[in-house]
């Protein structure tokens, strides 16, 4: 027999901390994968809708481009958002490094120069009241998707905190 209450979204609850999406960044964070970057765009001429310099250098930067892969899956970090928080951990562990709780998040925007095409990525900078950033999230792949995303769990925790002080003025 259940005696829990049903969840309006199944998993989530007020009382503890639920993951919402984890993202790991890409190469494109370091100063190496910006180097591949700009060699693979070195060339912009197309030859049957592909780039010279991507054909000429493509292989030959694939053994760079996973070797950096590969540290980054050992000793980079890894972005997760919670219904609570935007955290940066350790990519093999739990070991915390950086926290923003969501409701001093003010505005989230992509950083336009830090993106890159061939990799598709861009810098998150989550920004406080005071116009300070609290957190820049480095290389994410499709950026402006997970911008929403944190945004969209801003607005939720708003509109919760919102909810439960109207409540809790009732009584």
């Amino acid at each position: 027999m259940l005696t829990q209450k049903p969840q309006a979204i199944s998993g989530v609850s007020p009382g503890h901390e639920s993951v919402i999406e984890e993202i790991y960044p890409s190469i494109a964070e370091t100063s190496l994968g910006d180097l591949i970057h700009r060699i693979l765009d070195s060339i912009p001429t197309r030859i049957w809708g592909l780039k010279i310099s991507n054909v000429l250098f493509g292989l030959p930067m694939a053994p760079l481009g996973a070797g950096i892969y590969l540290w980054l899956k050992v000793f980079g970090s890894r972005y997760v958002l919670t219904n609570r928080a935007v955290k940066r951990l350790n990519s093999l562990g739990f070991r915390l490094l950086e926290s923003v709780p969501l409701a001093q998040i003010a505005s989230v925007t992509v950083d336009p120069d830090s993106r890159q095409e061939f990799y598709q990525t861009g810098d998150i900078r989550l920004v406080g009241t005071g116009g300070q950033t609290l957190l820049l999230l480095r290389g994410i792949p499709r950026p402006d998707r997970f911008r929403q995303v944190i945004q969209e769990a801003c607005d939720a925790k708003s509109q919760v905190a919102s909810a439960l002080a109207q409540i809790k003025a009732r009584h």
